[in-house]
């Protein structure tokens, strides 16, 4: 890139990097585990490549040079912050349902992803996919157990697909360097994400149909109903409560304390988050009125819901564009 190209106001500025802002929101988001920080670190991000433009020559791709600046922010806030967790990854399985409003806000809690933030998905099936199983849940929540720089080489390698050679140069690695520690990454993560085989596909009809159930199940309170749609060892969490429950008999019990009866009581709006289905629950206050009370994102296959993540968090429903309260 020319001189004279580079000397740019703001406005062209803008115009040549933000075609890459929503990816790299996603990116800093897959590092971090948080949307909130991930917004503020893009944010982050601009401000130090404006500043550093002119200096900017040209020899990788601009694309290149802005994931080199995400990559190194990202690996600075990391060592100035908490891992972010889910209640499982704290300790085992509680049986007994917690109190009301039993949070652990000196936790710092995982977070879900809304993919409206990074626009329209690709028009290839299998970028697809691949796309939506670079964001899945429980994958983001293992990356958060890899020491910053082998999180960087697992999305930029396993999600992003990056020849390794590219890859060596953001980082300031040899080529052995990035293949010895992607290998140490999918080792850990091996042991940490759950198989995805029978991980079913927004389109498949089954899930469609087992989803449909679930809804009219949670608004009618029917518990029976909503534990026959899971699978034997299906596990609820709640962040920010830190328990987290595991058997069909523990969830129920946890659902009968936490579910009022009374017809109404919740609603759920669908939505997704994650590259997987979930829906804005409302519960139904005092005055009558609905209002946001957590996000729930579910992991579906062909044998029935197998974990389901209930976000205590309304400050999440504007990533979803969804609404603090109901008619």
């Amino acid at each position: 890139m020319k001189t004279d190209e580079r000397d740019t106001g703001p406005e062209e500025f803008a115009r040549l990097t933000d075609p890459f802002r929503r990816e790299l929101l996603a990116y800093c988001y897959r590092m971090l585990g948080s949307v909130h920080d991930a917004e503020d670190l893009v944010q982050e991000v601009y401000l130090r490549a404006w500043r550093s433009y002119a200096g900017f020559d040209g020899r990788a791709s601009l694309r290149t040079w802005l994931y080199r600046i995400a990559t190194n922010t990202c690996l600075n806030a990391l060592e100035h912050s908490s891992r972010r967790v889910m209640p499982s990854g704290l300790a085992g399985p509680s049986d007994d349902p917690p109190p009301p409003r039993n949070f652990a806000p000196e936790v710092t809690w995982l977070e879900p992803f809304s993919e409206r933030l990074i626009g329209r998905a690709p028009e290839d099936p299998a970028a697809i996919v691949a796309s939506r199983a670079g964001l899945r849940l429980a994958l983001i929540a293992a990356l958060q157990y890899l020491p910053g720089r082998q999180r960087a080489v697992v999305i930029l390698r396993d999600v992003l697909a990056w020849p390794a050679a590219d890859v060596a140069e953001l980082l300031g690695m040899t080529g052995a360097g990035v293949n010895s520690t992607l290998l140490r990454a999918r080792a850990r993560l091996e042991r940490l994400v759950p198989a995805s085989d029978e991980i079913t596909e927004p389109d498949d009809p089954v899930r469609r149909e087992l989803l449909d159930r679930y809804a009219k199940a949670f608004e009618a309170v029917d518990i029976p109903a909503i534990t026959r749609l899971l699978t034997e060892q299906a596990s609820w969490e709640m962040p920010p409560v830190p328990q987290w429950f595991t058997g069909r008999d523990a969830i129920a019990r946890l659902l009968s304390a936490r579910l009022s009866p009374v017809p109404g009581y919740t609603r759920l709006v669908p939505t997704e988050a994650n590259g997987q289905p979930a829906y804005g629950m409302y519960l139904r206050r005092d005055d009558d009125v609905l209002r946001a009370h957590s996000l729930q994102v579910l992991t579906v296959t062909r044998s029935g819901i197998v974990h389901i993540s209930s976000f205590i968090d309304d400050t999440l429903f504007a990533y979803f564009d969804l609404p603090l309260t109901l008619p």
